[in-house]
């Protein structure tokens, strides 16, 4: 198949991949080492550490997956719980949805709380189902961070003082796929047991690490739960040899990319990366707000507090082609987006706003995107960019 070269450099702004840095794509550049050589082990301990500092826990294991996010996902299903127990998934959307049929894939069942479109979890629903559960026989809270299709972000520490005042033992589980290297975290502070998390996104590595920050009290669970499993097993898997670790030979060019991914954010300051996807994140907002005043696109997230820093997902009237504006931003204006999902699917499309991205970037993705708006008849006004580029010149 022949290629046309196309000037210049296509921004991608899906939230995930995300674009991967330079140093990023060096590291993972070199021939791997054979399994004896010491800086295999050095490799993995600091990939490891660079975890546990940014999930900010001084004491839980860090388990690594040759695996997507999904595959972390089921690592925490297989461990944590039986065929046949139950777990609980506060709704919040496509992925909270999509972890519920994976756990009662699995053989698991689980309890689902209502969600409205638009607007986070129901805090009060998810306390109502915990003091229901009489027998507690719900073993663990599966909660989703930041929803990447809706693009609404909960509030964890509402979960955690949801379960307390509830009374209930079950297991806190967060996924923080999308957030991680986007917003503060703080595993030990907000009580999470299980933090859940990918290469992909805020860190700015190619899908194929997934990973869990699991604390001492999930890992005695893991150790009593005779569930059949072997390749996702946290306990066979705590071990000092790193063919243990990955149980079989560890992905060291994806580990070697995650040093360097990790090595970046630390020396640009974790705060300083909070603060730089706080900055993109409103100058998306601003565009929106502005495009939105043509009647034909909106927020679909409901609450301007729940925005998420990492993407913003725009809902669209009937009659707009998602596709046809996904082909205009990247043939015409090469800037990639992602189209809705699940129940967004042809209603909405999402602008990818976390990793590798600086504010001349996102002024380009926000600009391609008015263009192929524009192109394609959709009423958008002027105002976006120009929005924009107020919020970032502040």
């Amino acid at each position: 198949m022949t290629s046309i070269r196309i000037p210049g450099r296509r921004f991608l702004h899906s939230p995930g991949p995300t674009p991967i840095p330079d140093a990023v794509l060096h590291a993972m550049s070199v021939q791997p080492m054979d399994l004896g050589d010491p800086r295999v082990d050095a490799n993995i301990a600091a990939c490891e550490q660079g975890l546990k500092r940014l999930v900010h826990t001084r004491s839980a294991d860090i388990f690594m997956h040759a695996a997507n996010g999904h595959g972390a996902w089921e690592a925490v299903i297989e461990n944590l719980t039986a065929p046949g127990e139950t777990v609980l998934v506060p709704a919040t959307g496509h992925f909270s949805e999509s972890w519920a049929v994976q756990t009662e894939a699995l053989g698991r069942t689980v309890v689902r709380t209502p969600w409205r479109e638009g607007w986070p979890m129901d805090m009060a629903a998810l306390e109502q189902a915990l003091r229901e559960d009489k027998a507690h026989a719900i073993k663990a809270v599966f909660a989703i961070h930041t929803d990447t299709a809706s693009g609404v972000t909960n509030d964890l520490a509402a979960v955690h003082r949801a379960i307390d005042a509830a009374r209930h033992p079950a297991l806190f589980v967060a996924d923080v796929v999308s957030t991680l290297a986007a917003i503060p975290f703080s595993m030990d502070e907000v009580g999470v047991d299980v933090a859940v998390g990918a290469s992909q996104k805020g860190l700015m590595c190619p899908t194929g690490l997934g990973f869990a920050a699991v604390n001492a009290r999930a890992f005695a669970v893991a150790e009593g739960n005779r569930s059949p499993r072997f390749y996702w097993d946290w306990v066979r898997r705590k071990n000092d040899q790193s063919y243990r670790k990955f149980c079989g030979t560890p992905p060291q060019n994806l580990l070697l990319g995650l040093e360097a991914a990790l090595g970046l954010i630390f020396s640009e300051g974790l705060e300083a990366v909070w603060r730089r996807h706080a900055q993109i994140a409103h100058a998306v907002q601003a565009a929106v707000e502005g495009w939105r005043e043509g009647g034909a696109v909106d927020f679909f997230a409901q609450d301007p507090a729940t925005r998420s820093h990492s993407v913003t997902t725009v809902k669209v009237e009937p009659g707009i082609d998602i596709e046809a504006l996904r082909n205009m931003a990247r043939d015409r204006f090469q800037v990639a987006l992602a189209g809705g999902l699940g129940p967004q699917t042809g209603r909405a499309f999402r602008i990818g706003h976390l990793g590798d991205c600086n504010p001349a970037m996102i002024l380009g993705a926000i600009a391609g995107v008015e263009g192929a708006l524009i192109a394609l008849g959709v009423p958008v006004g002027d105002g976006g960019t120009r929005r924009a580029v107020q919020s970032l010149a502040g």
